[in-house]
This record gives C-alpha cells, sequence and structure tokens, in this order.
C-alpha cells in the first residue's frame, strides 16, 4: 500500500509516520496491517516534482499539511486551501480517486482567518468527494498534545510543557478557560483506524474516540506538579487517563541536560538508605544499602507493612512476635530475586552475611508522616528456628 503523508515533518506526520514504521518493521502488530507499506513523505522542502509522481502512485492521502503562524495572515488561505487545491487537482490528473483524510480544527466553526481557511479547505473536499465519488475523512481536531510538538507555536500544552521544563515563565491570561484534548497516540490509532477504512464519525466529520477536557489553569497547575515530583518524589496520579498523558509529554520536554536529577542519601557507618519513589495511595519505594556485617531494623508496626527485595549481595530477613521467643529466619540473596512481606506485629531485622554491600529495594504501604511514624524498637533475640 502507497501512503501518501503531507506535511510529514509536522507533529502529526512526525507521529504518524513513526508508528506506520513500526508497522512495516514488525515491530507494532497490534494493528494488524500487512508490513507491506511504501510511504509517501511530502513535506515544504519536497522537490514539488514529486508530488505528481505520488499523487499518481497514492492507495491514500494524509493530508496533515497546513499553516497555523504565518506571517502574513493571506498565507493562511495560500495554505490551508491553496495547496489543498494543488493536491487534489494533481489526483484529478492522474484519475486517482483513493481515501483521503484531511486534517481540519475546530476553529473551523470560527470566523477568523485561521478558521475560514480551514473551513475552504473543508468545502473544496467535500465537493471533490462528491465530484469523484472518492472516500473523504475529514477530521476537526482540538487542541492536540503529544511528544515532538514545537513549543511557542501553537500548542499551549507544548509551550507550557517546555518552559516550565526549562525553568522559563508561561502566561495564563484565564485559568478558567475550557479545553478539549486529544493526546497524540490516540490521534494516530485513529489515522490508522481510517487507514483501515474504519474511523469514528459523527455526522460528516471524523473524530478521535478519546477526548479529555480540562481547564488551561488546571493544566499548568499539572505541569507545574510534575515538576516538582522530582523535588518532593511524589508519583502523578496515573490512574487518571489525561494525567498519565500529559505527564508522558511533560517528560519529553526536558532539557537534554536534565533527564537526571539526584536523590537525598542518608548515610552513615551502616551504609545508606534513599527514598526514590511517593505516591499517596500506593506508598513509597526507597533503597537501603547495608554494609558487610551491618543489622539493620529491630523495630514492628502496627498498620504500617512494607515489602523488602534483595536485588544485590546476601543476608537474613528475622522476625518475631513481640510475646514470643521463637525466630523466623528467611535467608536472601540478589543471585535469586524474592519478595519478602513484612506482617504488621513482627519485630524484624535484616543483616548483611555477605562479603559486599548488600542493595534493598523496600516498598512501604504508605508515605513516611514523622508525626505518627508507627515503629517501634525492639530488637530480635539470639535464640533462631529453621523457618
Amino acid at each position: 500500500m502507497n501512503i501518501l503523508i503531507t506535511g510529514a515533518k509536522g507533529f502529526i506526520g512526525k507521529n504518524l509516520i513513526a508508528e506506520l514504521k513500526n508497522i512495516q518493521e514488525g515491530k507494532a502488530k497490534r494493528h494488524n496491517i500487512p508490513q507491506e507499506l511504501i510511504l509517501l513523505e511530502y513535506d515544504m522542502d519536497t522537490n514539488p516534482a514529486l508530488l505528481d509522481d505520488y499523487c499518481r502512485d497514492a492507495d491514500i492521502v494524509f493530508h496533515l499539511a497546513g499553516v497555523n503562524r504565518p506571517k502574513e495572515q493571506s498565507e493562511f488561505m495560500e495554505g490551508n486551501f491553496g495547496f489543498t487545491s494543488i493536491l487534489l487537482d494533481t489526483l484529478k490528473k492522474h484519475s486517482n480517486k483513493c481515501p483521503i483524510m484531511l486534517a481540519s480544527s475546530i476553529q473551523a466553526e470560527l470566523d477568523n482567518p485561521y478558521g475560514i481557511s480551514k473551513k475552504a479547505g473543508e468545502n473544496l473536499l467535500f465537493d471533490y468527494g462528491k465530484e469523484t465519488r472518492a472516500e473523504i475523512y475529514i477530521f476537526r481536531f482540538p487542541n492536540v498534545f503529544g511528544k515532538w510538538c514545537r513549543p511557542n507555536y501553537n500548542s499551549a500544552v507544548a509551550t507550557f510543557c517546555h518552559n516550565i521544563a526549562h525553568d522559563l515563565p508561561i502566561q495564563v491570561n484565564d485559568r478558567s478557560v475550557d479545553m478539549t484534548l486529544v493526546y497524540i497516540d490516540d490521534v494516530v490509532q485513529e489515522l490508522i483506524y481510517t487507514l483501515q477504512g474504519k474511523p469514528y464519525k459523527e455526522d460528516v466529520f471524523c473524530k478521535v474516540r478519546t477526548e479529555h477536557r480540562s481547564t488551561l489553569g488546571e493544566i499548568a497547575d499539572l505541569i507545574y506538579s510534575f515538576k516538582e515530583s522530582r523535588i518532593n518524589l511524589q508519583v502523578p496520579d496515573l490512574s487518571d487517563a489525561f494525567t498519565k498523558k500529559l505527564y508522558s509529554t511533560y517528560l519529553s520536554y526536558l532539557p537534554e541536560d536534565g533527564f537526571s536529577y539526584p536523590l537525598t542519601m542518608h548515610t552513615d557507618e551502616r551504609g545508606s538508605f534513599t527514598e526514590f519513589l511517593k505516591s499517596p495511595d500506593r506508598g513509597q519505594v526507597s533503597i537501603n544499602i547495608s554494609r558487610p556485617g551491618i543489622t539493620k531494623g529491630e523495630h514492628w508496626h502496627h498498620t504500617k507493612n512494607e515489602k523488602f527485595l534483595v536485588v544485590s549481595g546476601s543476608g537474613v530477613i528475622r522476625f518475631r512476635r513481640p510475646d514470643e521467643e521463637k525466630v523466623i529466619e528467611y535467608f536472601v540473596s540478589g543471585d535469586k530475586l524474592e519478595v519478602v512481606d513484612i506482617p504488621v506485629g513482627y519485630t524484624h531485622n535484616i543483616e548483611n552475611l555477605g562479603n559486599t554491600d548488600m542493595v534493598t529495594v523496600m516498598w512501604v504501604n504508605e508515605i513516611f508522616d514523622p508525626g505518627k511514624p508507627d515503629t517501634y524498637f525492639l530488637p530480635i533475640k539470639k535464640q533462631t528456628q529453621e523457618k
């Protein structure tokens, strides 16, 4: 199948092409599309003569090219109407009645230069469909967000993510402005459905099935919270679909020298203890490093429970009920990854039995609260009993 993509180097174009190449290479099999795809990529710097060849050979057209921020208002019509006219005339020249998808905008409903040019492009395509009987798929996209979107151009989300990640100010004129948004991966999936002849339609227009709604102020606050999460270690609420997608988008705008961030290591002669991730409803994860021969713990909890996973070195985790003498032992090693639950009501410790540092990943069901630590010192006695 020959697929013509105009605006190939634009935001949507780059993401669509990346997934189509995944299909070509057999890396994205979930779409159930044959790998035999030929991508005909067309953009502003492409040799115009190639458009004739591409329009002759295309089995489907994804018309994603458009003008958003021209120097002159007249360029709206030239880019959003004029090039569409050239594209359709070239298809007619070769009597190619293949399906055509057009990336339009919800602003086509508005009386502004951009909206008027988008509406004109839509009408041109509808007329072409009536004349040629070609399948026409027009998407009126709302605000599209995701990786590879150009900041400080025509996307508030891209601008907010870029500026906040780079410690630059953002401007929010009205926090209450309602926004309808679609995520780039959902857009690409919808375009692949269109490739299969199964787009989602409402009346004469196609649309992305999954939309999100938020205010401009809420979006700004969320993105600022993502930046703060590298300090307070709190993982965003990824059970919320919009937050999950926005967080992924934010990370794609991190400066190249800012992918990493330091953690606070609490160190002493015994080793170190470092908090890694925190979540109000999922507890926290920490990394514990114990020197050879060192024992840590010797306490119990009423409600707080933990999971220990030794990933390097070897040692033993011991348990005892406060009112019993019996000690239970679990020998652990990075050579055999095994999670040990730390039940409430058992005093416990962990001892490094090896000759190297022992590294343990520790999860606890709640974020540490110094005002309510729920931790009570009580040593494990010497008496031991095999598990």
